[in-house]
């Protein structure tokens, strides 16, 4: 240990400067000391157990120290974590199963135990009664019952909530400091800033509406007589209003001042009902007693009266309604019969006949399927490409039915009838079941219903009665309640309702009535037109 000692000092660099001769480099000298070395390192390494491990992970032996720290069991579950990253990351499918890690599920807040031994529920009270799907199950267990539960639940809110989704969380790599810094921002955003955080929801909230007034569409040219047209254009911010004065009013929409654009006059023909085409280029009209109807083009100004239409038979042309593929329009005709027209030919092309009186129709969004309403209270429900029908069931209550409408997310169909209650239904169980229960029966109105629209955005049913004023509800869809705060005014403001309509993205609503008035509201959580 003495030599050792001296090696060590005579490495050192001398305080007093000298000139200090280096001896010559002799091989035997050196590997004889190295030898002494060792031996001395072993004696030490005999005495001190720490520092022949030390001495073991150094010079090697390292199968003899994972030996011993197998033994060891804390040192046995870091070997276990270590082996593991070590696997993963030699596979990569593994590598990237590890970065996914799905929270564990969090434990219930509050247990009650009555609920542990209650095994099945009496499902026979008024407020369990419309969980169940039929008589048949007048006991559920209450695993059962959670579920069904869940399942309403999201079916009113039109989904599953994000707040109830579990999401997966990815692990951050240890070498990726970027990622992880990026990680860390997200998680202490909340932390780390101060102020309000509580920002507008896209979707649309229950309870009330928040809506405000405007100038009437038609205010540069009111309507003489009662007005039966309310409209807005699929594409431009324009709306179309119609009446029994026998004219056609274009208006432009800015809620303010509203200006006329176009005006034309059909001589001798009150007009029944107008509507835009699919593109928005024209205008179709039906008078109320009247065999022919007009076409107004637009583009071109020209109007050109339809005097007949080949392989029609009846005495008058009334209602109707412009296909979604919008090259056709559909004719309620007399006896329950519904029409195909051609727009191009101006003739029949296909026809298809119910039970009793046609009373409404509506489309399916992409167009292949129709539903027939009969004054009977009965829906058919059509396929336009083979001209069959696929379904039939009665509106549940119904003894007269008044008027129907589809939502254009293809989940809702409402059905009104004359006492005033409006049903809404899943859209599918009408197309496969054969008696859908109603997913709400809405009882706000005591007169029939003559109008019913839902909004683009599919959040909103209008319903409306032209027998009495004020008569016009809104419904909220998601949660299938009526907005507390509509309509409520001072004085009357809603008068007999005829016509209902939404601008292409909810930012507005019109109504038409009896007085010539197109009244215009604007719907202030939707932000465009």
């Amino acid at each position: 240990m003495e030599e050792v000692i001296k090696l060590t000092q005579t490495d050192e660099k001398p305080k007093i400067k000298k000139r200090v001769r280096v001896p010559a480099f002799n091989p035997k000298q050196e590997l004889i000391k190295r030898q002494r070395n060792v031996k001395n390192l072993t004696v030490l390494g005999e005495n001190d157990a720490s520092v022949k491990l030390l001495e073991d992970l150094v010079f090697g032996a390292e199968d003899e120290l994972v030996e011993r720290l197998v033994e060891d069991k804390q040192g046995a579950s870091l070997l276990d974590d270590d082996d593991e990253d070590e696997g993963d990351l030699d596979d990569p499918e593994v590598e990237s199963e590890a970065h996914l890690k799905v929270p564990s599920a969090k434990k219930a807040a509050w247990v009650d135990d009555d609920d542990e031994r209650m095994e099945e529920v009496d499902m026979s009270h008024r407020f369990r009664k419309y969980l169940t799907k039929g008589e048949a199950e007048s006991k559920m267990t209450k695993q059962k019952l959670q579920q069904r539960m869940t399942e309403q639940f999201q079916k009113s809110m039109g989904g599953k909530p994000t707040w109830a989704e579990v999401k997966v969380k990815k692990s951050k790599k240890k070498g990726d400091d970027s990622e992880e810094d990026e990680d860390e921002d997200d998680d202490d955003d909340l932390l780390r800033k101060t102020g309000n955080f509580v920002a507008a929801s896209e979707t649309l909230p229950s309870g009330t509406l928040r809506v405000k007034k405007c100038l009437h569409a038609n205010t540069a040219r009111p309507c003489s007589d009662q007005l039966t047209t309310v409209q807005f254009h699929p594409s431009a911010q324009v709306v179309m209003t119609a009446g029994l004065d026998q004219s056609i009013s274009l208006f432009q929409v800015d809620g303010r001042s509203n200006p006329k654009i176009q005006s034309i006059h059909l001589e001798r023909f009150p007009i029944h009902k107008a509507q835009f085409t699919r593109d928005g280029e024209s205008v179709v009209a039906t008078g109320v007693k009247n065999k022919m109807f007009y076409m107004y083009d637009m583009m071109e100004g020209r109007v050109v009266p339809v005097f007949s239409v080949r392989g029609l038979k009846q005495a008058s042309v009334r209602e109707f309604s412009v296909t979604p593929e919008g090259d056709s329009l559909l004719l309620s005709g007399n006896d329950g019969y519904l029409h195909v027209l051609k727009l191009k030919t101006k003739e029949v092309v296909q026809s298809l006949k119910i039970n009793g009186s046609v009373s409404g129709v509506a489309f399916s969004p992409d167009g292949s399927n129709v539903f027939t309403q009969s004054e009977e209270g009965e829906v058919y429900v059509w396929d336009m490409r083979s001209s069959r029908c696929v379904n039939k069931f009665a509106d549940d209550g119904c003894v007269k039915g008044t008027s129907i409408a589809t939502s254009r997310n293809g989940q809702y169909l409402a059905c009104g009838s004359q006492s005033g209650v409006v049903n809404v239904y899943s859209q599918q169980d009408c197309l496969t079941s054969a008696n859908p229960r109603p997913l709400k029966t809405l009882m706000n109105l005591v007169t029939p219903v003559t109008s019913l629209a839902f909004n683009p955005a599919s959040e909103i049913l209008a319903m409306a009665s032209q027998n009495e004023d004020e008569a016009l509800r809104l419904v909220h869809l998601p949660s299938l309640t009526v907005f507390s705060n509509f309509p409520i005014t001072t004085k009357k403001y809603i008068h007999r309702t005829s016509c209902l309509g939404f601008s292409p993205h909810s930012g507005f609503f019109s109504l038409a009535n009896n007085k010539g008035d197109a009244l215009l509201m604007r719907l202030l959580h939707y932000k465009d037109f």
